[in-house]
């Protein structure tokens, strides 16, 4: 785990990034702004439960391609989840809380994983772990009042103007944040590096 001090901001980024792109970056960055974090880790997931593990590239690979595209020094790319052979969120947000007191952790994630949050092993639990910075992305600002994780926790939602506190909220507690947003997506650059 990248190393931090007691009351920093801290985002938490990650995904299996395969591959990563601008988009991902451009998400760091709006989020770093709009939270004022002192650190972002991208964490490089081994790989994602709810996704084919068939098409994933080396875990070394995504982790140099994620180095590439963070160019912010304030952004942390780790795996630590495969040294600690956690495959879960909740499991690594219970571990980063256990190792990390005193700090103050947001997790962040796009819109279009929003629409599928209440698919997430313990995602409730996850919800009550840690405040949530839900950045838009292309086609899912829906999923902002149409979401199973937006209804349930409507009363936890924080105006996108508080979002500067949001890391030292106690969770639950998310806000949407809206701003640039692109529609590159790892999926669709898969699907074209095969053709």
């Amino acid at each position: 785990m990248p190393h931090v001090e007691k009351r920093m901001q801290v985002g938490l980024f990650g995904g299996s990034f395969n591959p990563p792109h601008a988009g991902h970056a451009l998400v760091a960055e709006i989020a770093l702004r709009a939270l004022r974090l002192d650190q972002l880790w991208w964490i490089v997931t081994p790989g994602n439960p709810l996704k084919s593990g068939r098409e994933l590239a080396p875990l070394t690979e995504r982790i140099a391609k994620s180095e590439a595209i963070a160019e912010d020094p304030r952004i942390k790319v780790t795996a630590f989840e495969a040294a600690f052979n956690v495959r879960y969120t909740a499991d690594t947000l219970a571990l980063i809380h256990a190792r990390n007191p005193g700090v103050d952790f947001v997790w962040i994630m796009g819109a279009d994983n929003l629409a599928q949050f209440h698919r997430w092993q313990r995602w409730r639990e996850i919800a009550t772990t840690f405040p949530i910075a839900v950045i838009d992305r292309p086609g899912s600002t829906l999923s902002l009042i149409s979401s199973v994780m937006a209804k349930t926790f409507d009363y936890a939602r924080v105006d996108e103007k508080d979002a500067p506190r949001l890391a030292r909220m106690r969770a639950p507690a998310w806000t949407f944040i809206h701003g640039p947003r692109s529609s590159l997506s790892s999926t669709a650059l898969r699907e074209a590096a095969r053709d």
